[in-house]
This record gives C-alpha cells, sequence and structure tokens, in this order.
C-alpha cells in the first residue's frame, strides 16, 4: 500500500467543529503514524465520533486543517475517500438480508463481478468465522457476529486506513476478544486503524499510540508507557483486613505519600499514586507508607506496587474515571 512520504497516515492541525455554541471538537492536533492501531480514547461526548467523522469526508470542519494520507479532507475529499473505510458504532448491514448477501451486494455496488464477489465474501465469512451463519438473516445474529459482519463489510476492498468507531461497544467479552483478533489480523496485512475507544483496556490491547480527549481537547498523547509514566512511577494497591479501618488509612496514605488518595468500589481497598519519577524511589515511598500504616495499627492483608493503569492515568487528566457517561455526542 503507498504511504504517505512523511509515514504519517493521518495529520490535523487545530481541527474544529461546532454545533450551535458548542465546540464538539476543539482544536485537535493529530499525527497518526501509517501501519499502527492509534487509539483515541475518551467517554461518550468527547467528540471522538466527531473527529472520525471529519476525518472521513461525513463533516465538513469548520476551522483547521485534516490530511488523509497527504490528502485534504476538503480539497481532495474524493481522493481521501478512495483509500478509507469506516465502520461506525451500529451496524450498518442490511438485517434483512443474510451475511452472505450482505456481502455479495456490497461488493458488487464496489465493482467486483459476479464471481468474484462471491468468492470475496465468502474468503471474509471464512475469516471472521461466520461460514455457519453465513445463510442466516443478520437480525438473527448476536452482537458479536453483527460487528464482525459490519467490519467485514468495511474491508471487502483493503483499505489504507480504517476507521472503528467504538467497535465494541456492548459486547461481551469473549465477543470483544474476537474483534481484537479481527483488528490485529488487518493491521498485520498493512491497514492503518484509527480506533476510538472509552474502554481503556481496549486501547491498552490494541494501540501503539493514544491520545486521550476530553471535550473536544487532546489533553495528552503518547505511547502507553508514556501516558502511564506522566502521572508517576507507580501506583499502591492496598486491601485492609477491616473495613472501618480505610478511612485512617487513607489519612495515614496521603499524609506519607503527599498525594490524594482513591477509595475502590471494594470498601476494604485504597489506590494512590506515586509521583516519584524513579521506579526505586516508589518504592522507598511505598515502603514507608507501609511502615507508617503498621505503626497506626492498621492491618494490610495484601499489597501491590505497579505502573498506573490507563484507567488511573485518565482520572488523573480529567478528575474523573474514564467510564463515566457524559451527554451523547452530538454527532453521533
Amino acid at each position: 500500500m503507498a504511504q504517505p512520504d512523511n509515514g504519517l497516515a493521518i495529520e490535523t492541525s487545530g481541527l474544529v467543529k461546532t454545533f450551535g455554541t458548542t465546540r464538539a471538537v476543539d482544536g485537535i492536533d493529530l499525527a497518526v503514524p501509517a501501519g499502527t492501531v492509534y487509539g483515541v480514547l475518551g467517554p461518550n461526548g468527547a467528540g471522538k465520533t466527531t473527529a472520525v467523522k471529519m476525518l472521513a469526508t461525513l463533516l465538513r470542519p469548520d476551522d483547521g486543517e485534516a490530511r488523509v494520507f497527504g490528502h485534504d479532507v476538503l480539497r481532495e475529499a474524493d481522493a481521501v475517500r478512495s483509500r478509507v473505510s469506516l465502520t461506525g458504532q451500529y451496524a450498518s448491514v442490511d438485517e434483512d438480508l443474510t451475511g452472505a448477501e450482505n456481502l455479495v451486494l456490497l461488493a458488487r455496488l464496489l465493482g467486483h463481478r459476479k464471481p468474484a464477489a462471491r468468492q470475496r465474501a465468502e474468503q471474509l465469512l471464512a475469516a471472521f468465522g461466520l461460514t455457519e451463519a453465513a445463510g442466516r438473516q443478520v437480525k438473527n445474529y448476536s452482537g458479536g457476529m453483527r460487528r464482525r459482519i459490519d467490519i467485514a463489510a468495511s474491508i471487502l476492498n483493503t483499505p489504507d486506513l480504517l476507521f472503528l468507531d467504538e467497535p465494541t461497544t456492548g459486547l461481551d467479552p469473549r465477543s470483544r476478544n474476537q474483534v481484537w483478533d479481527i483488528v490485529r489480523a488487518v493491521v498485520a496485512q498493512g491497514t492503518t486503524v484509527l480506533l476510538t475507544t472509552q474502554y481503556l483496556d481496549e486501547a491498552d490491547q490494541l494501540a501503539s499510540r493514544i491520545a486521550v480527549i476530553d471535550h473536544g481537547k487532546v489533553i495528552a498523547e503518547g505511547t502507553k508507557g508514556e501516558l502511564k509514566a506522566s502521572v508517576g512511577a507507580g501506583a499502591v494497591h492496598l486491601r485492609l483486613r477491616h473495613a472501618d479501618q480505610r478511612a485512617a488509612a487513607e489519612q495515614v496514605l496521603t499524609t506519607a505519600l503527599n498525594t490524594p488518595v482513591q477509595l475502590d468500589a471494594d470498601p476494604l481497598a485504597l489506590t494512590a499514586r506515586i509521583s516519584d519519577e524513579t521506579e526505586q524511589g516508589a518504592a522507598e515511598h511505598a515502603s514507608r507508607a507501609l511502615a507508617e500504616l503498621s505503626t497506626a495499627g492498621i492491618t494490610v492483608d495484601n499489597f501491590s506496587l505497579g505502573q498506573p493503569s490507563l484507567d488511573e492515568v485518565f482520572l488523573a487528566l480529567t478528575n474523573r474515571p474514564a467510564h463515566e457517561q457524559t451527554e451523547k455526542e452530538l454527532a453521533s
């Protein structure tokens, strides 16, 4: 596949989209390397879908610039469309047709002759584990099967760039893992994937670089390691023996580590970030904190020190967890 000279599949500068008085996308800058999975992480309403629609030429930007493989999304929209494909949040195939009929029909619309269309449909149905369901109407498919047939439809002609807009929303863990395997296989064939998601583990599993978006702005960008390191060298996870000691433990940890302490859903558990820039320094801070908890008579049943999770990164950047639901995205 032809790639841009600078190695970037997507470049944006100051990209803006407004709806009335709301700036759904507020000056986004992106640089997406070709041949990778690039994650765009954020809660509902953050501006992810609106940004994807502009990059896919479905919405006109109100300001800023965007280029896909060097082609301007406004002035060279046809050239952009010839190289991209989009799988949105909801299945776009015809539910009254079978899986095979959907793929053959779309392949014919894309210019394949009948034998080639049937052959391509059979290849994708087999690759996505849908051969046995090929003759069933899509309306009788499970959620995971619908997502797989939708992605299959998006790569009938292998695109240079595939937009996956929250492809696993509402899926069970098994179906999510199947979609993840498909994404990895697509990238292995040379396609660039821009993946929007509100699931931290999805971005962690798939993306080589991640942009964190909130309120239409990119608030952080980098590799998983860079994002995690940006909020501290480690995270202390504690589980107490007695729930009635948690308030006292929170106070001791806050003083000892000089950092806010997160009270987990488990009434016995607490989490605190350590801001020291080195792992050795983080371990020393954690050891002192454990000693002070013991001095205070607080019993700790389980303790671990590890790199912050992406959930903790998002909490540190936005002061709220990534799964918190905001108002529905205006352009969805």
